[in-house]
């Protein structure tokens, strides 16, 4: 289900084999579609009762975090049923239908691997978890820290389900002789890898990861890998500490907007409400030169203020208008590549996932950046219009007609009650009325009613679905940050994040130059890994050299996020390009030549909003 997605569903694989625990599955799927009501219902009660009654729920945000980890986890084993975790396809489609079949395999039977290895620490801190009391309930910490192993055994076992499933014999003894293989060259190995120092983490933390994403493991399991072979055979940390990292990844209550949000994205998709913003659009627009590529801009750009998510704008917008612009002459070919931009310039839209898991990794204020990044957006959109109109000159006007008058107040007042809905959230977050993850479950709820009594309604069978997207989705995302998290600590404490800012601070240019370091590689990380992991990864280690060379916070993280976006749309390896063939059906070979001028364009508007601090901070 398309809608369900954020920008890391955006990339997951599709799925190429039938479900392995399906009847197993059933009973947690419908637990994390309740704890997901659960949370929703909590966080939308504690909001109403302090501003209403000013009687804070004192138990609430408690719930809320276990509810909250036992749906990630309960989320990410659903995610791997259907295997939606986030990975990289480019290498594995390249080879030939035997060896690709080998590789998949190789590839669960690493992820199960690396889970098992996981298995005992987590129920060991769980168990530890069990002596620490949380105040407002009296109860012990191990009733939330026992999703952790509960997750993970159950993910291991759904991992190696799918293997023996899908592989033959002779792929599952090969697999498992190269793993046991490398796991005894490492213990043996170990005493010379603890005396290695940095030279250890650069065959962990870069090699293993690399050669654990080329083969299509997922990718916050290749950060595992990574991360655990390091620890396990080059330190003596126990891997209990991973576990601790990986929780803190997933447990900030900035986080709990994440869900909330994605399922407003399904929402919106499923009562027609994006559409109706598109149609209303269309009849102020679309009889002008250009006028569609503009409705098609301008609809990403508000629509994403509703669903935060790149793949639900795209499935939203392009049925809708594609027609009408083959009809008068555009190519299918510039329709992709304005649509894969077009995502792209709206991601710092509120409300931004990207955004929110950012503030929560880096300290920085959401308000400050949801207002940041509705300017960002403008500056990029603009530079799109401009090459859209360029390109426009020689469009097919014969037939279009102005709408009448009429017509345009009859789609406007079918679409009001959807513009309403972007409107209400950047203006309660910027004004400080309410946090991003109060206004998400109030945007939740509008959008509910305002879908079911004004555009058609949502069965119960649908909103389920939706309830189950989100967790798998939410899950996803989760497993990034904890494993990112957890990779990024392992780093940190082996120093490298001291040599890596002695060496971007020594850069010659001073803050010019780190900029355009930055730049460079966030656009190389947004090919790979995708905004979510790449943030996680790097925020820990970048912004505190931005900060001492007097770069804004909120200034750089548009800058980065931005580079990101375009690096994901920019082939032949940023993957949302794929993504948007694939919902225009157009041939990635088709499209590749067209999208250049457009990443062009905002390519120029980031060298403009990194140049001018002003277009990211003058409002805040």
């Amino acid at each position: 289900m398309a809608s369900a997605a954020d920008d890391t569903l955006t990339l997951a694989a599709e799925s190429e084999a039938p479900r392995a625990g399906s009847r197993f599955m059933r009973p947690v799927e419908a637990l994390a579609a309740l704890l997901l009501v659960v949370v929703v219902s909590l966080l939308l009660a504690g909001a109403l009762s302090r501003y209403l009654l000013s009687l804070p729920i004192i138990w609430g945000d408690e719930v809320a975090s276990i509810a909250f980890i036992w749906l990630a986890m309960l989320g990410s084993i659903i995610a791997i049923d259907r295997n939606e975790h986030l990975r990289l396809t480019l290498f594995l489609k390249a080879l030939p239908d035997g060896a690709r079949r080998f590789v998949d395999t190789f590839a669960l039977l690493l992820v199960a691997a690396l889970l098992l290895a996981l298995a005992y620490p987590a129920y060991d801190y769980a168990s530890e978890e069990s002596f620490i009391t949380l105040p407002a309930l009296g109860i012990a910490g191990s009733y939330r820290a026992a999703a952790l192993p509960v997750g993970i055994c159950a993910m291991a076992a759904l991992a190696v389900a799918h293997a023996v499933r899908r592989a033959s014999l002779r792929d599952l003894a090969l697999s498992l002789a190269i793993i046991a293989a490398v796991l005894g060259a490492l213990w043996l190995a170990s005493p010379a890898l603890i005396k290695a120092g940095n030279g250890a983490i650069a065959l962990f933390l870069i090699g293993f990861v690399a050669l654990a994403l080329a083969a299509g493991v997922p990718i916050a399991f290749c950060f595992g890998i990574g991360t655990v072979c390091y620890l396990a055979f080059a330190t003596h940390v126990p891997l209990l500490v991973m576990i601790g990292r990986m929780d803190e990844g997933m447990s900030s209550l900035i986080l709990l907007s994440v869900p909330v949000f994605v399922l407003l994205g399904c929402i919106l998709d499923s009562t027609g409400m994006g559409k109706a913003i598109v149609d209303f659009l269309a009849s102020l627009l679309g009889h002008v030169k250009a006028g569609m590529s503009y409705v098609l801009l301008g609809s990403l750009f508000v629509v994403s203020g509703i669903s935060g998510s790149k793949v639900s704008d795209m499935a939203t917008v392009a049925p809708a208008l594609f027609p009408e612009m083959k009809r008068r002459g555009h190519k299918p070919k510039e329709m992709i590549a304005l649509l894969a931009t077009g995502a792209a310039m709206a991601d710092t839209v509120p409300p931004s996932i990207v955004l929110i898991v950012l503030g929560s990794v880096a300290g920085v204020s959401i308000a400050a950046l949801f207002t940041s990044g509705f300017v960002v957006a403008m500056v990029l959109l603009a530079a799109l219009a401009a090459l859209a109109r360029f390109k426009a000159r020689d469009e097919d006007m014969t037939g279009v007609r102005r709408p009448t008058m009429a017509m345009v107040w009859r789609t406007a007042l079918v679409a009001i009650p959807a513009l309403v809905l972007p409107f209400l959230i950047r203006s309660a977050v910027s004004g400080g009325v309410a946090t991003a993850t109060e206004v998400s479950t109030i945007a939740v709820v509008y959008a509910l009613f305002v879908g079911i009594v004004l555009y058609g309604g949502i069965s119960l069978r649908t909103f389920y679905g939706m309830l189950v997207e989100t967790a798998a989705l939410t899950g996803a995302i989760l497993v990034i940050l904890a494993c990112a998290v957890a990779m990024a600590w392992a780093i940190t404490q082996a120093g490298i994040a001291g040599s890596l800012a002695d060496f971007m601070a020594g850069l010659p240019g001073g803050w010019i130059g780190f900029m355009a370091v930055s730049i460079l590689v966030f656009l190389v990380l947004g090919c790979i890994l995708e905004g979510l992991p790449a943030i996680v990864l790097m925020a820990p280690l970048m912004y505190p050299i931005a900060r001492k060379l007097g770069i804004n916070d909120v200034h750089y993280s548009m800058v980065i996020v931005t580079a990101m976006n375009i690096g994901l749309m920019t082939p032949p390896i940023g993957i949302g390009f794929y993504l948007a063939c694939k919902i225009g059906n157009v041939s990635p070979d088709e499209a590749i030549s067209a999208i250049w001028p457009y990443l062009v364009a905002l390519f120029a508007g980031l060298i403009l909003v990194a140049a001018v601090p002003w277009i990211s901070i003058g409002l805040l």
